[in-house]
């Protein structure tokens, strides 16, 4: 966890957004909290702003902040929050009507299609916008550059094992990312993948309807994405997984059975602890995990650690385990295709790091 007493300003943001994301029920450490936010510089602002774009939270983040300083009467500072938040809005805006279109797209040709990802957010965004489809790759292509105009951005070599292209479409600042009939990182997931768009549930967003992940394929989704690809949390990650503990939406049962099937059972516990013990290292009370989640999880928010802007998991040996968990299992399957591309990952992992030593860059392998 974050450690409070650092002087760090990046660090110190990270605590704020946390404390202002999740407050505390004790009245002693919310009157800290008020007076922090109360007294807080420009700079000082302005590098909570730049955390909260980071990790995705800029309008939960920053709403609870402006609630603080509207009850203080602090128009200074409730102008810099609204600004904020304002900016955040226009570009969801802009963003929401062409990923509903694109969706339409897809729909119209009888592709299936799914958002996911990114609307897990609401009423944040995330900074692109992903899809799956079953969709085959030259129907992608061809849709996107024919409908949208959308050039092609260059794909590492994750990308072409992960089976995903990134489009930029005229007019819109983010990416618009497709995962094309696999998940994972090396597209070791066709498990998930194949019953992902049958399992699919209809959401409306800023007035717009989507189809977008099952609960239990969202959580896994996230799951891939924090303990066997980054290997950090995004405080969205935290706040929008906790939510669906808290709100009860969760199906254990159904969850285990997917997870258990796609071999990711352990880090799906692992990841749901995390965000538990995140969630009660501030607010002082954790969330309602049923006991065999605890129970199966290979360790937990004691282990996480802040580190440039994110909230980050040990890869070794901690994470390493669930990698090697995740390929014992699909071996056991008998799935060598699928082992055969997670086997990949190590040394797709190896040379990213090199790149970034050499270059200062990881761009074109990760």
């Amino acid at each position: 966890m974050p450690n409070e007493s650092t002087q760090h300003p990046s660090q110190k943001s990270m605590v704020l957004l946390s404390r202002l994301l999740f407050p505390p029920n004790d009245e002693a450490k919310s009157a800290e909290l008020i007076a922090e936010v109360r007294g807080i510089s420009q700079e000082n602002f302005d590098d909570l702003v730049n955390l909260a774009n980071l990790n995705h939270v800029v309008v939960r983040g920053l709403e609870a902040f402006l609630k603080i300083v509207r009850d203080a009467n602090d128009d200074v500072r409730a102008g810099w929050a609204t600004a904020a938040i304002e900016t955040e809005r226009a570009r969801i805006n802009v963003a929401i009507p062409v990923l509903h279109e694109v969706c339409k797209a897809f729909d119209e040709q009888g592709l299936g299609v799914a958002v996911i990802k990114s609307l897990d957010h609401w009423p944040d965004l995330g900074s692109d916008l992903d899809l799956y489809t079953s969709a085959k790759p030259e129907q992608v292509l061809e849709l996107m550059r024919t409908r949208f105009q959308a050039q092609t951005a260059a794909r590492s070599w994750g990308d072409r094992l992960a089976r995903k292209w990134n489009f930029e479409i005229p007019g819109l600042p983010e990416a618009v990312e497709i995962h094309v009939g696999r998940l994972g990182q090396t597209g070791e997931q066709t498990t998930i993948a194949s019953h992902l768009l049958e399992r699919t549930r209809s959401i409306e967003v800023g007035g717009v309807p989507f189809r977008t992940a099952s609960i239990s394929d969202r959580l896994m989704i996230s799951t891939l994405q924090r303990m066997y690809r980054h290997f950090y949390f995004r405080l969205c990650d935290i706040v929008d997984s906790g939510e669906l503990i808290e709100s009860g939406a969760i199906d254990y049962q159904d969850l285990r059975s997917s997870a258990s099937a796609a071999e990711i059972w352990e880090g799906t516990a692992t990841y749901l602890v995390i965000v538990s013990d995140y969630v009660k290292h501030y607010r002082g009370t954790g969330l309602n995990l049923p006991a065999f989640v605890s129970e199966t999880a290979r360790f937990g928010g004691d282990q996480a650690y802040y580190a440039r802007s994110f909230l980050r998991v040990p890869i070794m040996p901690q994470s390493a385990g669930l990698y090697g968990s995740q390929l014992t299992g699909l071996l056991r399957q008998g799935d060598l295709n699928n082992s055969a591309r997670l086997g990949l990952l190590p040394w797709l992992a190896t040379a990213a790091y090199v790149g970034q030593k050499i270059t200062g860059s990881d761009k074109g392998i990760w």
